[in-house]
């Protein structure tokens, strides 16, 4: 018994080997974390604190998510979209009635059609609206053009014409509403534009320099595309007040004209449009490959659309 209890006396630790025991697993905890940062990966404490922000985060995403939701959510009940035949007056659904859907019309048809389908009271404006496959950026593609419609446009043209004294005086007796020398400029400078159209002589084009700003937005400055820079100012007159109109292709490659009256009837307005439309066939550029005229639609002012044949190219 003597020599077992001995034995067991022998076994105990004392206090200073405990401590010195701790010691020496938290040094190797220590060199192990040294040893785990140094080989190149991140400490523990680093990799746990990563992954609570990280945590944290998506709380956050979570949390704006719900508010959004909540946000987006829509009070009351869902607003109800009219089709957009619905939301017009009663006058022109009627006339909607009478065009049949997905049916192409020839001209013909299209003119007569047009006249029926006017949903206003005054004497509405025919007009011919064409898409074209020419691109507008290309100056041999930029289609730009004059034309004397055979039965005028309806409208009444005030004409001005600036020009020296003699050939003012025979554009006055021509038809001219306006022609002055040097006191249309006075006119110019008080801002008063009490015309339609304006005509020039070339030669005296240099002093309505200074006034391009206010004419060119308004698409009075003469032109000599437009036949409004010429010599002989007494025809261009005339035919102004003949019923000669512009038209151009605009940037979306659109060409919009105005073919006459309601009033007119059919027949007339078939003429102007033929007329139109071969004039149209002429300016076809000689380097455009491809279609020429894409579609056709007559229309009058604030009616519906009439969509026709596409004869032209």
């Amino acid at each position: 018994m003597a020599e077992e209890d001995a034995k067991k006396l022998d076994t105990v630790e004392t206090p200073e080997e405990t401590t010195e025991t701790a010691e020496t697993v938290e040094t190797t905890e220590e060199a192990k974390e040294e040893i785990f940062a140094k080989s190149g990966k991140k400490s523990k404490k680093h990799i746990e604190e990563v992954k609570a922000e990280e945590a944290r985060q998506e709380r956050k995403k979570e949390r704006a998510a719900s508010d959004a939701a909540d946000t987006a959510k829509p009070k009351g009940a869902k607003p109800v979209t009219r089709p957009k035949l619905e939301r017009r007056g009663k006058k022109y659904q009627e006339a909607y009635k009478l065009i049949e859907k997905n049916k192409i019309y020839t001209l013909k048809e299209a003119v007569e059609l047009a006249t029926k389908t006017s949903p206003v009271k005054f004497d509405a404006s025919v007009e011919a609206h064409v898409r074209l496959g020419v691109d507008p950026r290309q100056a041999d593609q930029n289609i730009r053009t004059t034309l004397v419609l055979p039965n005028g446009n309806g409208k009444n043209v005030r004409v001005a014409v600036f020009a020296p004294l003699d050939v003012a005086k025979a554009a006055k007796a021509a038809g001219a509403d306006i022609a002055e020398d040097e006191e249309f400029l006075k006119r110019l400078d008080k801002g008063e534009i009490e015309f339609d159209i304006l005509i020039s002589t070339p030669q005296y084009m240099p002093k309505l320099g200074k006034y391009a700003r206010t004419l060119g937005p308004k698409g009075l400055m003469p032109n000599p595309k437009a036949g409004t820079v010429t010599m002989d100012v007494e025809k261009a007159v005339k035919e102004a007040k003949a019923g000669k109109v512009e038209y151009r292709v605009d940037k979306q490659a659109i060409v919009h004209i105005g073919l006459g009256k309601c009033s007119f009837g059919a027949e007339k307005l078939l003429e102007n449009a033929e007329a139109f439309f071969d004039s149209l066939k002429s300016q076809k550029p000689a380097s455009l490959k491809g279609t020429y005229v894409k579609s056709v639609f007559i229309t009058t002012s604030m009616g519906p659309s009439i969509q026709i044949e596409n004869l032209y190219n």
